[in-house]
């Protein structure tokens, strides 16, 4: 039960946290404590204890190469809880042979059973999940496994890992080239997506990214570019099997029992359901809207249109079976397109695809792509509203460097800007950003990353892979300050401390907080906060009843909420 003094405190974080830090001082790149912290909180997901004094040892300009070079740093930890969790290793086509398609088999087998039932009509809906056969609800639940740990993964490599820009980029880098979960066989694709498409390219070339990210079965589903063809096809191009299944079913002379008919209707019905349907512009806008160009790219809807063109064709070999990239060239538009004002040569047969790599090329290295990306990672690690000249130099290093990632990074996290004092506290935390940062100052145990999944679907709003809409989330503050929010995270910060889900998480509360005296408060302060703290959350502090709630008082304070 949440204490008055814990309640009091939301309602002055939910004041406190609009207002701007006052720091004491422009910041440097010099190791004071208080600038250690802000890169810190924005290089990493915030300290660990010890992190300070380790980044004070080496120095912050140290730290900042080593974070960008993660393929040098060892992550044993990481390494040894991640090794129980087979599914993160294999394939696409691995997983659904193992996981999905038996679970699929026993979904048409309860099918099949309630329509041969005379009482079907009675009988319970056998496509909810509650109707399955105890077997079935085994082959789900293991099927749903396959989401949980890579969504336990993330959270351990956040909270645990060296490797903290890295893991600070692949969030930032899923979001920019977001899909939903959710989204019929997106789920199926996810795995292979995050390890594959985006993983090894955080900090390589923005091309090599794009790329990869066209050509993922999961972007193709997510956006229907899978389903997109040229809308000139002819009907006489579609799949043979259909046009076999429609003449033997029009043939008097055929001889199919009643349940071979029953079963080639299902069959044609399901792949008329399933045909493509023409063109579809859904990948080509948010390629160029989201992915690149960004909303003020400069395209129109007819460069929508021809983007869209060019990228008939890209699509899923067996969608639902946990198929691959393939590019049909009966389904590709094989004339000239025009986008940006550059002409594209047509092509027929496989030498169509060549037209979509060329586009990506065309998009990559545009100034507006350039400036797009800058000013998204400016946003990231320095403000909501980042300085233009921040931007305008980012966005000439990535024209300079082709593209390169790490030197557009290098160039944010370590200008004058970032190091300023209007970045300090200038960020208030996303839900995932709390959540990570709250488990790590904390010094938690991690024995299984369930309750922190948890915590971000059920009660704060951010579930991982859980964002519908193609622009991914929100990371500005408009999106996360109110007060059932900061009341949610009160109530995390409380749950985490007191070890209510200790079996999966621990907290030493006692070597943290063995008492709740000034000297203690002051030490907290210092290590979780830099010392920075307003007389109002000091006198807040005083109030703690106990170590639990002052702890808890110090991860809901307005302070923390900031990075």
């Amino acid at each position: 039960m949440m204490s008055r003094t814990l309640r009091i405190a939301v309602f002055a974080a939910l004041v406190l946290v609009f207002l701007p830090a006052v720091p004491a001082g422009a910041r440097s790149q010099e190791a004071d404590d208080a600038t250690i912290l802000h890169v810190l909180n924005r290089v990493a997901y915030g300290p660990r204890p010890g992190d300070i004094a380790r980044v004070r040892a080496m120095g912050i300009k140290a730290y900042i190469e080593q974070q960008l070079a993660p393929e040098k740093i060892a992550d044993p930890d990481v390494d040894r809880a991640l090794s129980s969790f087979e599914t993160l290793t294999m394939t696409t086509a691995e997983l659904a042979e193992k996981y999905y398609r038996p679970l699929e088999q026993a979904r048409r087998e309860q099918q099949q059973k309630a329509a041969k039932d005379d009482k079907a009509m009675m009988a319970p809906d056998p496509n909810d999940p509650k109707n399955l056969p105890p077997e079935a609800q085994a082959l789900r639940q293991n099927a749903q496994s396959v989401l949980q740990n890579l969504m336990q993964a993330r959270m351990i490599r956040a909270v645990t890992s060296e490797r903290q820009l890295n893991e600070v980029l692949v969030d930032f880098w899923f979001n920019h080239f977001n899909v939903y979960a959710q989204k019929g066989a997106v789920n199926e694709y996810l795995n292979e997506y995050e390890r594959d498409a985006i993983r090894p390219y955080v900090l390589g070339n923005f091309r090599d990214m794009l790329g990869a990210v066209a050509h993922s079965p999961a972007m193709l589903f997510y956006l229907d570019n899978f389903q997109s063809v040229d809308p000139n096809m002819s009907a006489r191009q579609q799949d043979e099997r259909t046009r076999q299944v429609q003449q033997r079913l029009n043939n008097p002379r055929a001889r199919m029992t009643a349940e071979q008919r029953e079963r080639a209707m299902t069959q044609l019905e399901q792949a008329k359901k399933n045909a493509p349907r023409g063109i579809n512009e859904n990948y080509a806008r948010e390629l160029m809207e989201l992915h690149t160009l960004g909303v003020d790219g400069g395209y129109t809807q007819k460069d929508v249109q021809e983007m869209a063109r060019i990228f008939t064709g890209w699509t899923i070999d067996q969608p639902r079976g946990g198929g691959r990239f393939v590019f049909k060239p009966e389904w590709h538009d094989p004339n000239a397109k025009t986008i940006l004002g550059e002409t594209i040569s047509g092509h027929g047969g496989v030498d169509g695809m060549r037209e979509g790599e060329r586009a990506l090329d065309i998009l990559a290295m545009h100034p507006k792509t350039a400036h797009h990306v800058a000013f998204q990672l400016a946003q990231r690690f320095v403000s909501d509203a980042p300085p233009a000249s921040l931007v305008d130099r980012a966005a000439k290093v990535y024209l300079k460097s082709k593209g390169n990632l790490r030197e557009v990074t290098r160039a944010i996290l370590t200008s004058p800007e970032f190091f300023s004092v209007e970045a300090y506290n200038a960020k208030v935390k996303t839900p995932l950003d709390f959540v990570v940062s709250a488990a790590r100052v904390t010094g938690a145990t991690i024995v299984s990353a369930a309750p922190l999944v948890q915590a971000l679907r059920a009660n704060l709003g951010m579930p991982l892979y859980g964002c519908q809409p193609p622009t991914g989330y929100s990371t500005t503050a408009d999106a996360w300050v109110n007060t059932g929010a900061l009341l949610a995270r009160m109530n995390f910060g409380l749950s985490l401390v007191s070890n209510q889900q200790q079996r999966a998480i621990r907290v030493n509360t006692l070597a943290l907080a063995p008492d709740t005296s000034q000297a203690t408060r002051d030490k907290l302060v210092d290590s979780i906060l830099a010392g920075r703290i307003s007389p109002t959350t000091s006198a807040t502090l005083e109030k703690a009843p106990n170590s639990t709630q002052l702890l808890a008082l110090l991860l809901g304070s307005p302070e923390f909420q900031k990075r």
